[in-house]
């Protein structure tokens, strides 16, 4: 959340918020620090916080900071994404299936199919009796006329 003032200055709650690993962190870290000249305070790591530390040896050891921070933040997420894969991978072997339930043809679309394939209705209608939308009648159509 940029702040545009006279000060420049940016609040942002967390590390993590610039980014999903330690690059995207360090990126939008020195764009705004470089590029933009604005301050960053990490409101819950008084480390980093630019408006303070303003000599060489402060900001010494803000970088140092952020980059052991950008670092544990990037494992964090690793660790995140590794144990839901885990999580994934066990629900497909105890036979869960994600996504959106498969469209069958039905005995509705198939008396729906030839009331619309002999003209007696338009395709909108047909459609609408066959409880599909639009791509899913054209799918249905493809899958049904290919047996």
């Amino acid at each position: 959340m940029r702040q545009q003032s006279s000060q420049r200055l940016e609040s942002i709650h967390s590390l993590d918020r610039f980014g999903r690993n330690k690059e995207e962190i360090l990126q939008e870290w020195n764009d705004i620090t470089k590029n933009i000249e604005a301050d960053i305070v990490i409101l819950d790591m008084p480390l980093l916080d630019t408006t303070q530390f303003k000599d060489g040896f402060g900001t010494f050891i803000a970088d140092l900071v952020l980059q052991i921070l950008s670092w544990m933040e990037q494992e964090k997420r690793d660790r995140i994404r590794k144990r839901q894969r885990e999580g994934i991978d066990a629900a497909i072997k105890n036979g869960v299936t994600f996504g959106r339930p498969k469209s069958t043809i039905t005995e509705v679309f198939k008396q729906v199919y030839t009331r619309w394939k002999s003209g007696e209705i338009t395709a909108v209608k047909a459609m609408e009796e066959a409880g599909v939308k639009k791509t899913t009648f054209y799918k249905l159509v493809k899958e049904y006329e290919t047996r």
